[in-house]
């Protein structure tokens, strides 16, 4: 058999083998030494990640903050996760909710209820990834993110004022 690999394709497929055996190593050595603690994980996932992940070093300079997270819910997530965020609320006092109805690193896993306790874990590495870019950009901030249904996620991301 012939395996087709388009433009980009491998380098995709290599990330999300990476991101899965990130969350497995951090989750096993967590789970031998200490038993288990799935916020100890996702909290050393999230701070790995923010340390990572430097692909806003040299954007642009940006009017306001929600021109910032326009950013990134166009080119920063394109070039991460390959599709732009279907969906960006606000409350105009430093709260934004990024809706992405088929995140990349939840696709693997299942399009159901299956696996929807274990989606936290794997979503850690990703709310890393944001805080590290808003950091980069100027913007301290909190990054959560909830699943409801698979592969279907919810980033929360509060501003932090100084």
């Amino acid at each position: 058999d012939t395996v087709v690999c388009l433009p980009g394709m491998a380098d995709e497929t290599l990330f999300e083998f990476l991101h899965m055996e990130i969350v497995s190593h951090v989750y096993k050595e967590q789970q031998s030494s200490r038993g288990t603690m799935d916020n100890k994980v996702c909290s050393v996932v999230n701070h790995v990640s923010f340390y990572i992940f430097r692909l806003t070093r040299d954007s642009p300079s940006f009017k306001d903050e929600l021109d910032i997270m326009k950013f990134i819910c166009k080119d920063f997530w394109t070039k991460v996760f390959r599709r732009q965020v279907d969906n960006l609320r606000t409350n105009h006092q430093g709260t934004y909710v990024l809706q992405d109805n088929k995140f990349a690193l939840l696709t693997q896993l299942s399009s159901g209820k299956q696996y929807l306790d274990q989606a936290p874990k794997y979503l850690a590495f990703s709310c890393g990834v944001v805080r590290g870019a808003l950091s980069n950009l100027g913007l301290e901030s909190v990054v959560t993110a909830e699943v409801s249904v698979m592969p279907s996620c919810k980033f929360q991301v509060v501003i932090q004022k100084l």
